[in-house]
């Protein structure tokens, strides 16, 4: 038989492709088991691709925030659990993101964030602090979440292409400013570190700071007596800070405080710490009070280097009374227990008493604090015109619920010494009374 002109090639299986494909397809299928290639459900493929124009994706302003992490730690529980952490995501994006971003859920692990008027590290931190509060409410732990932010790269059809945020730089912006914002975005730590040629560092200095939303905030604290309770002796001051937007006047709701970024938020602290201080040494009169209740947002005590950045002004503090400082942790609610009891813990040795600080005190709220560390419960009396009857309803039922939690109860702004002295029959041990 004649030999055949044409050498046959290697016997391929039924269906096969052709190598070359297979070769892309190989290509395709590393990408998307490391990370880079992520696929998109083809209900949002058009909405997608309407939100991605290419200039937003080559200025780095298309993200993805993954919920991989969650859904692999809850493994056959995920199922029933993904509806209430979507739930819990769509949320916590919105709330943050407001007005100048737009997410959107593109799979059973991804959320699309587009924010057109960031700039691309601004961005990607933004996407950094909502995830961070995802984690922190679902896994007890937001160290690593820096790795679950991914930036666009390309996008193709029914997938998106995806790269890796340099985390050092992204985790530094959240806490220390970037250049993007221009010389003020770091002031507040320029303020805390400066020094005025003596070996003193400068506490009596703030200057308003462009926040990440572009918002220009200053910010501001006042003091406010707090009394003991069983002798009605003053304990010293709690510090109370305002975060004010210059260009409008504006003062922001603690609502609003919430919603700041992450690195906003620690600016915030910073500057409200610098700012009391500075207060007390002004208003103090030479007499050394016995404490001080200073402020500080959980966000910021949550992460290592957030906390290591608190660490001296906070001492700076406890140096200019006489028993030490009452560290105040605020934007408690929902955080897992296992994360508060870590908070706490780390605080014990800086703080006389850690006291978490509820905006909206409601005996489910308190309840679930039982076994998170905190000593004590704070929170300010219903505001507006409030009648006897009513006030005696809510404080019976508040602080009933607030001492199953913990053994001292601080209520601020009673209004009078007549409900301060109410305040005091029911189990309150430290209140202030000044009205709101």
């Amino acid at each position: 038989m004649a030999e055949s002109a044409v050498k046959a090639g290697p016997k391929e299986a039924a269906g096969a492709r052709p190598a070359s494909e297979g070769a892309q397809l190989g290509a395709l299928a590393r990408a998307q088991l490391s990370g880079a290639l992520r696929l998109v459900s083809g209900d949002v493929a058009e909405e997608v691709e309407r939100l991605c124009e290419a200039h937003l994706i080559s200025a780095g302003k298309v993200s993805i925030i993954s919920l991989e992490k969650i859904q692999h730690r809850f493994g056959g529980r995920w199922v029933k659990r993904r509806d209430e952490v979507f739930g819990f995501a769509d949320k916590v994006l919105a709330r943050r993101l407001g007005r100048r971003g737009v997410s959107l859920r593109v799979s059973d692990s991804d959320f699309l964030v587009v924010q057109p008027g960031q700039g691309r590290i601004a961005g990607q931190a933004a996407c950094l602090g909502c995830l961070q509060e995802i984690h922190s409410q679902f896994l007890g732990d937001a160290s690593h979440a820096v790795r679950e932010i991914l930036q666009v790269t390309r996008i193709g059809k029914g997938r998106l292409e995806a790269q890796a945020v340099d985390e050092a730089e992204v985790e530094g912006f959240n806490l220390g400013g970037n250049l993007e914002f221009g010389a003020q975005a770091g002031s507040v730590l320029a303020a805390f570190d400066a020094d005025d040629g003596s070996g003193q560092r400068l506490l009596n200095r703030w200057n308003p700071f462009v926040a990440a939303d572009g918002r220009t905030l200053r910010i501001s604290a006042t003091l406010e007596p707090v009394y003991e309770l069983k002798a009605f002796t003053r304990i010293g001051f709690r510090m109370i800070r305002r975060v004010i937007v210059v260009e409008t006047g504006e003062e922001l709701s603690g609502r609003q405080i919430s919603a700041l970024a992450t690195m906003d938020l620690l600016r915030v602290d910073l500057a409200t710490i610098i700012r009391g201080i500075d207060r007390l040494r002004a208003e103090s009169g030479g007499e050394q009070q016995l404490s001080l209740i200073v402020p500080v947002s959980f966000s910021s005590l949550s992460n290592p280097r957030g906390r290591a950045r608190l660490v001296d002004p906070v001492r700076e503090a406890a140096t200019l009374v006489k028993l030490g400082v009452i560290l105040e942790v605020a934007d408690i609610e929902g955080v897992p227990q296992s994360a508060l009891l870590e908070v706490t813990s780390l605080l014990r040795p800086l703080s006389l008493l850690v006291v978490g600080r509820l905006a909206h005190a409601t005996a489910g709220v308190m309840a679930r604090l039982s076994g998170s560390g905190f000593q004590a419960l704070s929170f300010e009396c219903p505001h507006g015109q409030v009648g006897e009857a009513e006030f005696l309803g809510w404080a019976s039922a508040t602080i009933q619920a607030a001492r199953k939690v913990a053994k001292s109860v601080l209520v601020y702004r009673a209004g009078s010494m007549k409900r301060a002295g109410v305040l005091a029959s029911l189990g309150t041990t430290h209140v202030s009374i000044d009205a709101v």
